[in-house]
């Protein structure tokens, strides 16, 4: 059966600990890709572009939203950052399944474009824990943290437009869940039915 791979997309507020699943969950997963965003930013140290980011000028990224080439985008202060559909779509119809790490509005512009995808919303513990991860983190000024925080449960309410979501209170056991929510997906007959009755009708 030649079936169409999956586009798996994660989504969750920000220091929820999406970045941290995706790593472990991709570690343990080689045969899945890792969605490359484009971005019109300039590299940073060690950063490759085709491996880190696709590091475009302004213009061809203008270009590209002109020619409806992006599976979502934004602009970002003075930077746009967006997905290219090309080498998601490749991937996807050589049977390959993606993964897509982004944020709220980009997935619901992926969802617009590309319904048949995998959506999945990573909820933290508690508010109270979400607060003390981006505490954490000590990268953030006092003004970016109570907008990062406070944009945290207007996120939340929108999980009504994604399949599943996952708890990160414990990261092996959230990989675990992401797991078996992929594996589940690639049994589901309404996936792949037209693929199943092929095989067999070829068969008779």
């Amino acid at each position: 059966m030649n079936k169409k791979g999956i586009l798996i997309v994660i989504c969750g507020p920000s220091g929820v600990g999406k970045g941290t699943i995706c790593k472990k969950f991709l570690t343990k997963n080689t045969d899945i890709k890792l969605s490359i965003s484009a971005t019109t930013r300039s590299p940073r140290a060690g950063e490759e572009h085709g491996v880190s980011y696709y590091f475009l000028d302004a213009q061809k990224f203008e270009d590209m939203i002109e020619k409806d080439e992006f599976l979502e985008y934004a602009r970002v202060y003075d930077n746009g950052y967006g997905t290219p559909k090309k080498a998601v779509f490749e991937n996807l119809e050589k049977g390959e399944d993606v993964l897509l790490e982004i944020d709220i509005q980009g997935a619901m512009q992926v969802k617009e474009k590309y319904p048949d995808g995998v959506f999945i919303f990573i909820l933290p513990p508690s508010l109270e824990e979400l607060k003390n991860r981006i505490v954490k983190r000590g990268s953030e000024t006092e003004e970016s943290f109570k907008k990062r925080f406070g944009s945290a449960f207007s996120e939340i309410s929108k999980i009504e437009n994604f399949d599943y979501y996952l708890v990160n209170n414990d990261l092996d056991k959230a990989v675990g869940q992401l797991e078996s929510i992929i594996m589940a997906e690639k049994n589901r007959v309404s996936r792949y039915k037209d693929c199943i009755l092929k095989k067999f009708e070829e068969e008779l």
